[in-house]
């Protein structure tokens, strides 16, 4: 496991910022040498601390997707295997665990409502999974 020092978070923030940056625009952001850049970049990608670079765009940029955020219950011991089930899934966007009345928090996009009800469905189904409960995200605030 990574041991993050002020150096890595002032890089990761950079990074957020400006994903594609340059090692040596990212060396005088921070004040070192390209090469500390480059050596802290490949040691944070080889140690999986940093799984890659993406691109950031609006949440709510496509109009014409439909998101919606999933509660989910899971019973006794099953969160395991409903993560693993629940991976599988694409229009999942991303999986969160969590404290409180739910165990995880699901983010879903889906291109049509028959698509969005089709993995509603399909999550309920999944063994292990006792409640949920799913809210459409309207706009970005």
């Amino acid at each position: 496991m990574h041991i993050f020092d002020e150096l890595d978070h002032r890089l990761i923030a950079a990074l957020r910022e400006d994903g594609r940056a340059p090692v040596s625009k990212l060396g005088t952001i921070l004040g070192v040498s390209r090469a500390t850049v480059q050596t802290r970049l490949d040691r944070l990608l080889e140690s999986g601390a940093v799984l890659g670079f993406t691109v950031r765009a609006r949440q709510d940029y496509d109009d014409r997707t439909i998101r919606a955020i999933m509660m989910i219950e899971v019973a006794g011991r099953s969160t395991t295997a409903v993560i693993r089930q629940l991976r599988g899934l694409p229009e999942l966007h991303s999986l969160h665990t969590t404290n409180g009345a739910w165990d995880l928090i699901a983010e879903i996009r889906a291109m049509s409502l028959s698509d969005f009800d089709r993995v509603l469905r399909e999550v309920r189904n999944i063994d292990g999974i006792l409640n949920s409960e799913t809210s459409l995200l309207l706009s970005s605030v």
